[in-house]
């Protein structure tokens, strides 16, 4: 039996009977049988119905929404904002899928040649609770505009919101079995990735889930995606806007309760600025909302679980007894960890190490571009990097020294349909959205015309 339950109130919400192998093995031969007949529709008859999905997510969004506050405990507000980002996810693709997947006609020595992009069939997408609605969506419409099935191994603690993905697939007027949400926990995914019926996996997740996941698919000969964890780096030049910077830096960590991936989690300062930016950034921070998250004017919830709240108040922790500084915050009560700020990290201190996973954030000073170049790259991850300054010349001249799979130049790390999404090093490797995206789970396939 899998358990939902509301991590601010603590009251259960639902229970799911968990499939056994036999309706495993059902859910995959629908997922095969429906293949067979999705793979041959039209691009037009494809986005016909992807725009009817973004119809019904903009329509029912606070239905969809509130199932996502009460079961991680994300602010109402933001659980808005993600179902309105995954219709938009969807437009895009209806819009673009087939010019992304266009023939690409290539000269040789042939009478005709050209590569085409056609669909592998059945994609497993092992996916996370952090934001349970957008992490689906931006593998499910490419997924399908390219003729695939999309089958979801959601997270254990959000299993009402991997029901209701199925819902939008199925009241938008997709084909039974296009997509299907598997009620399973993490123990059978091993047996689905085996089965020969699956083609591919993508994992968004921690570095132990991509390494077993990633492992299993190699074993199978099968493509995989792995979009891993991230302590993304906030680099605040001495010539940066202070006040605009400020805001920037608040929202990319505190935002979901700074549960996220691409969170800026590591905040770089620049010696000469150190004292006027914390100044105003701590007076942004103590002015955030924390309360219900069903109250629209929260911004700071609670975290999707209580142990997790336990795991950040340990990395903050060690972190001052290691040498840090607690500049505000610290405490924590159940699953709330209130807004944590911790001066003087230096390196081989816990919260500059490891990837923190809630409203917490280090501040470390530098002297120059060199030695900030070397803290930012000195991570074991590379999903992103914010740089702030007014020079652009400078800023593009720093953009290749940095090992991250974005640089973003005076804004916060984010996804964008149109931008290709990943990461490099422990953050894991491919790409999502954009048209990048979009031919990950493709038959690239070489075609040759020839007279003889």
């Amino acid at each position: 039996m899998i358990t939902s339950t509301n991590p601010y109130t603590r009251e259960e919400i639902d229970r799911f009977e968990e499939l056994n192998e036999d309706q495993i093995d059902k859910a995959l031969k629908a997922a095969d049988s429906t293949f067979s007949s999705w793979k041959k529709t039209s691009f037009a008859e494809r986005s016909k119905l992807m725009n009817a999905v973004a119809k019904e997510l903009k329509g029912n969004k606070e239905e969809y929404a509130k199932d996502i506050t009460n079961e991680m405990g994300k602010p109402l507000e933001q659980s808005i904002s993600e179902i309105e980002k995954c219709a938009w996810v969807c437009k895009y693709y209806a819009e673009n899928a087939e010019k992304q997947l266009a023939n690409e006609v290539i000269e040789t020595d042939a009478e005709k040649s050209y590569v085409s992009y056609e669909p592998i069939g059945v994609v497993l997408a092992i996916m996370p609770w952090n934001y349970p609605f957008w992490q689906v969506f931006r593998f499910a419409a490419p997924a399908l505009m390219a003729g695939n099935i999309g089958v979801l191994k959601h997270a254990s603690n959000v299993m009402r919101t991997a029901q209701n993905i199925q819902k939008v697939f199925e009241r938008a007027g997709f084909p039974e079995n296009c997509f299907q949400s598997l009620m399973i926990g993490s123990k059978k995914i091993e047996t689905v990735i085996r089965d020969k019926r699956v083609k591919a996996v993508t994992l968004t997740g921690s570095k132990p889930a991509g390494s077993s996941v990633a492992s299993i698919a190699g074993e199978e000969i099968k493509k995989s995606v792995l979009e891993l964890g991230g302590s993304n780096a906030l680099v605040v030049f001495k010539d940066a806007n202070i006040q605009e910077t400020v805001k920037s830096c608040v929202m990319a960590r505190f935002q979901n309760t700074g549960q996220s991936c691409i969170a800026g989690k590591r905040l770089l300062l620049q010696k000469e600025i150190e004292e006027k930016f914390m100044e105003e950034f701590i007076k942004q921070v103590k002015e955030l909302k924390s309360g219900d998250p069903m109250d629209k004017d929260t911004f700071i919830g609670v975290l999707a679980r209580e142990d997790l709240a336990e795991d950040l108040e340990d990395q903050v922790n060690r972190t001052i007894e290691q040498g840090g500084n607690l500049v505000m915050g610290g405490k924590r009560n159940k699953a709330y960890y209130e807004p944590t700020i911790v001066s003087g990290v230096k390196r081989g201190m816990a919260m500059f190490e490891e990837e923190t996973f809630g409203p917490a954030i280090s501040v470390t000073t530098f002297k120059d571009s060199d030695e900030a170049v070397d803290l930012v790259n000195s991570a074991v991850f590379g999903l992103g990097v914010s740089i702030f300054t007014e020079d652009f010349d400078f800023a593009a001249k720093l953009v290749p020294q940095f090992e991250d799979g974005a640089v973003f130049v005076n804004d916060l790390v984010k996804s964008d349909p149109r931008l290709p999404f990943g990461g490099t090093k422990d953050s894991g490797y491919g790409r999502e959205l954009s048209e990048h995206g979009i031919r990950e789970f493709v038959n690239r396939k070489t075609v040759y015309f020839n007279k003889y």
